[in-house]
């Protein structure tokens, strides 16, 4: 039996090469795609199966902040899966150009670019948020309008070469697993950003969201900024 294919027309036109790849590779039997429910799409809809009950499924290849909306109207009568892709490794694709690795490498950090919009919401139980690393090509187009720091080059579309790994984030003890083990028990986040091998604004947005679900305190404000310590170290 294979996955229900979406009806043309509804929510596919503007479906980019990833966001298709993924919607391809969370499918089952029996799932239905591009459902409309409540004035909104949803890219999977899986019924209750074997007594596990239905599920809302989103790709978010883009900002959490984008479906905030969504969430508020699904989450109190429904389950729902959030999938969102972070690139570990990223080929850039030019025309008349050989492809090259991008210096740029995603980690599972980068979910806290998009947490800080919905952070509360990471705890809500009918809510859980899977991280997908994977590696992809940008294909690139040249656009003379495009600011330089982008080398006259826009992106056109991201295609999925492989999938590496996923962490499902179900409940604030998985977000707090996040924690480096090798933080002093009072931290600051240049500790934080030390330890996790990430850079300084994704550590602040990484500290935002713990403190926002209450797993870290503010002890006091020092000059190199806030110091914070765990509320709850959760069961291994």
């Amino acid at each position: 039996m294979t996955p229900t294919p979406p009806p043309p027309g509804i929510g596919t036109l503007n479906e980019g090469s990833l966001h298709a790849a993924l919607k391809d590779h969370y499918a089952r039997p029996g799932d239905r795609f591009e459902v409309p429910l409540a004035d909104f799409v949803i890219d999977i809809v899986r019924p209750p199966i074997g007594g596990e009950p239905g599920l809302l499924i989103e790709i978010q290849t883009g900002s959490f902040a984008a479906m905030a909306r969504k969430l508020d109207h699904l989450l109190e009568s429904h389950r729902i899966l959030v999938v969102h892709p972070i690139a570990v490794e990223t080929r850039l694709e030019r025309p008349g150009a050989k492809s090259r690795r991008s210096p740029i490498r995603g980690s599972v950090f980068d979910v806290f670019d998009q947490l800080v919009s919905i952070p509360t919401l990471v705890d809500h139980p009918n809510l859980e948020i899977e991280v997908v690393l994977v590696n992809v090509s940008k294909v690139q187009a040249v656009d003379p309008a495009a600011r330089r720091g982008r080398g006259g080059y826009r992106t056109i579309d991201r295609r999925l070469t492989s999938v590496l790994g996923q962490h499902r984030l179900a409940t604030r003890a998985d977000l707090a697993r996040l924690l480096p083990d090798d933080l002093p028990p009072i931290f600051t986040t240049t500790d934080l950003a030390a330890s996790a091998r990430i850079g300084r604004d994704a550590a602040q947005k990484m500290a935002y969201c713990l403190r926002a679900l209450d797993l870290v305190e503010v002890t006091r404000r020092s000059r190199a900024g806030y110091e914070y310590r765990r509320r709850h170290r959760p069961a291994r």
